[in-house]
């Protein structure tokens, strides 16, 4: 009985590590970074990162640390050298949680980068009003060629 469980047990896990093909596809056209659901600008919009000064920066800053001169205790993401980095204001909501978890595909069409992310959940009830301004930070390859970024929004 016992070995049948092992072999059962040895079975599961070897599904259940196995990423998918298409997973790891997606996974070397992007990365998400950071996310986080204070911080950001009023407004959508997105901005290009330049290097892993700007990088520092614009994590730093989005926790209003900007003038600390320790931060030891923010552990930072590596600076990718190869691909673009974005930097993603979602704007400003009044409730719910914005906060990107994951990005489930990209792709550039009309000089447009469209990102997909899983739609938020609703809540059932009433919620407590309060305001964020969330953002992620993510990659794309350094070919990709676009003048705006649209989110998409699937189940």
């Amino acid at each position: 009985m016992k070995s049948l469980l092992s072999v059962c047990m040895i079975i599961f896990m070897s599904c259940a590590s196995a990423p998918s093909h298409q997973s790891y596809a997606i996974k070397e056209k992007t990365e998400l970074l950071v996310s986080e659901s204070q911080g950001g600008a009023d407004k959508a919009g997105f901005r290009i990162i330049k290097d892993e000064k700007d990088f520092r920066s614009t994590i730093r800053g989005s926790f209003g640390l900007a003038g600390l001169a320790t931060e030891s205790y923010i552990k930072y993401p590596p600076f990718p050298q190869d691909k673009k980095v974005v930097l993603y204001n979602l704007g400003s909501f009044r409730s719910g949680s914005h906060t990107i978890s994951e990005i489930k595909s990209i792709s550039v069409n009309n000089k447009i980068l469209y990102v997909e992310v899983p739609a938020g959940e609703p809540s059932g009830g009433m919620e407590i009003q309060v305001i964020s301004n969330p953002w992620f930070i993510f990659t794309v390859p350094a070919d990709y060629q676009f003048t705006s970024v649209e989110l998409k929004y699937s189940k």
